[in-house]
């Protein structure tokens, strides 16, 4: 929670609070802020001490609003927090809020703008501006593609822990739409590194032939919720020398969309 609104939630307390009810839904709004949290963390953040951190994790986690992964023992978003989340963007229109900053950005860059969405282990594309060339990559707003074979689904696969890309791709062998997809769990996991390091995701003809793309992750504050933005062009287009100038673009825009959505 920022400050601003940290003070104004203060400054509207109720008159008898409940601080078991006020602490795990303080927590809830940490992992809004951040992608895992600590027991440690959760401890020194409410000033309790930590078997009353303990108790309140495990109440979240026994609602499923919560979850502990196995091997680094941190809490992440659990699966009713995620439909929550998902829930309450439904009910955003998030193609009318987004388009002013998506057109803008195809006039910037003179390509097509999508934003895509992370559902389970594919991307669905919710938001597209079609570039202002004749030669232009079509819209894919509307359509699904399993998340690894798009730059838009490396750049949200990337923010996963490996235990939750195990679990959304429990399997070795990747499908492929090209012959320049991504194939087995181990290439995508050594792609995925690359993608954090580097800042973004880039697509080679891996979705479609003649096609390239470069995509940024949306910093949204709902846990759970994964959004992308990406450039899509005509792979002459968009070699590396565009590749550094095309993801600053993106990124900028990105946070601009992150903040619109809130």
């Amino acid at each position: 929670m920022r400050k601003g609104d940290r003070r104004a939630a203060d400054s509207l307390a109720p008159q008898y609070p409940i601080e078991s009810v006020d602490n795990a839904l303080k927590l809830l709004l940490l992992l809004g802020e951040q992608p895992q949290i600590r027991l440690s963390e959760a401890t020194q953040y409410l000033g309790v001490a930590s078997s009353t951190a303990h108790r309140l994790l495990a109440m979240l986690t026994y609602r499923g609003f919560v979850r502990q992964d196995p091997v680094s023992k941190a809490y992440l978003p659990g699966p009713a927090l995620t439909s929550v989340a998902f829930a309450i963007f439904g009910r955003i229109d998030i193609q009318a809020t987004a388009t002013p900053i998506l057109r803008g950005l195809s006039e910037q860059l003179r390509e097509t703008v999508h934003i895509g969405l992370l559902d389970g282990a594919s991307v669905r594309f919710v938001a597209a501006v079609e570039g202002p060339s004749a030669v232009r990559v079509a819209s894919r707003l509307g359509r699904t593609m399993p998340a690894h074979c798009t730059s838009t689904g490396k750049a949200m696969l990337a923010q996963l822990s490996q235990p939750e890309l195990h679990q959304l791709l429990p399997d070795e062998q990747l499908a492929r739409v090209t012959p320049r997809s991504i194939g087995t769990r181990a290439q995508l996991e050594a792609e995925l590194s690359r993608i954090r390091q580097r800042g973004y995701a880039v697509n080679r003809e891996e979705s479609e032939e003649g096609v390239a793309s470069i995509a940024v992750p949306i910093p949204v504050r709902a846990p759970g919720l994964r959004l992308a933005l990406n450039a899509a062009a005509p792979r002459n287009r968009l070699d590396k020398s565009r590749h550094a100038a095309v993801a600053a673009a993106l990124v900028k825009a990105a946070k601009e969309i992150g903040d619109q959505l809130g």
